[in-house]
């Protein structure tokens, strides 16, 4: 099966770690990272998705042509989610979608640990739209830039563990990683918290995998 993540920035260091990413949590499956070279080098906040729509739309005749079996829409505010999805050949999922079913299917109630505060009321809003708002315990700004996240570093681990140490005392009984750039940090935060901590890039590579196998054997039906 194949799986595209499509990328909503500009920066290709981030599509080359959410590929590793999910190509280490779905070995089985052809995962391919594409970047929308004309978008924002970040999403932080709703002006920066709505500037990144066209170019996500636009890649959706490549991706029929390369015979896409789910799309995955790598970016923590699900950058339009929506959109692509009534316009698609085939299943899109997001990261952050992904994330929020995984943590409420392992722990229930679960927190959001996110970069800046502009981006909350996005994800209070999809968490709303999926129905999981009841098992949100709080969406977490770490005060950290997308970029300044996905560089990493022991003062970035430090600071979001941080949050994840304020969410476990609100209740959480998950922790997930709001923003892309995070994917490769999530070993090294695991390791400072009793808590599951549920990545959306590696959820995303392995729901998408459920996704196109139950699409594809109903359809071979």
């Amino acid at each position: 099966m194949k799986l595209i993540f499509m990328n909503p920035n500009s920066t290709e260091s981030m599509t080359r770690q959410v590929v590793e990413v999910a190509r280490a949590a779905a070995p089985e499956a052809e995962i391919l990272g594409w970047t929308n070279t004309g978008g924002p080098p970040a999403i932080e906040g709703p002006e920066h998705g709505r500037q990144a729509l066209a170019g996500l739309m636009a890649m959706l005749p490549a991706a029929r042509a390369a015979g896409a079996d789910v799309l995955v829409i790598a970016c923590f505010d699900d950058t339009g989610l929506g959109e692509l999805r009534a316009a698609a050949h085939c299943p899109v999922i997001g990261i952050g979608q992904a994330a929020y079913h995984m943590a409420a299917l392992v722990a229930g109630r679960f927190s959001v640990v996110t970069t800046l505060a502009v981006s909350v009321p996005v994800l209070e809003d999809n968490l709303g739209r999926y129905g999981l708002a009841t098992g949100c315990v709080s969406v977490r700004p770490s005060g950290l830039p997308v970029l300044a996240v996905e560089k990493g570093g022991a003062a970035v681990i430090a600071r979001l563990a941080e949050e994840m140490q304020a969410a476990r005392a609100e209740g959480a009984g998950a922790i997930a990683l709001g923003c892309a750039g995070m994917c490769g940090l999530r070993g090294a935060l695991a390791a400072l918290t009793d808590l599951p901590v549920i990545d959306g890039v590696a959820a995303a590579a392995n729901l998408g995998q459920a996704i196109a196998r139950t699409v594809g054997a109903g359809t071979a039906a």
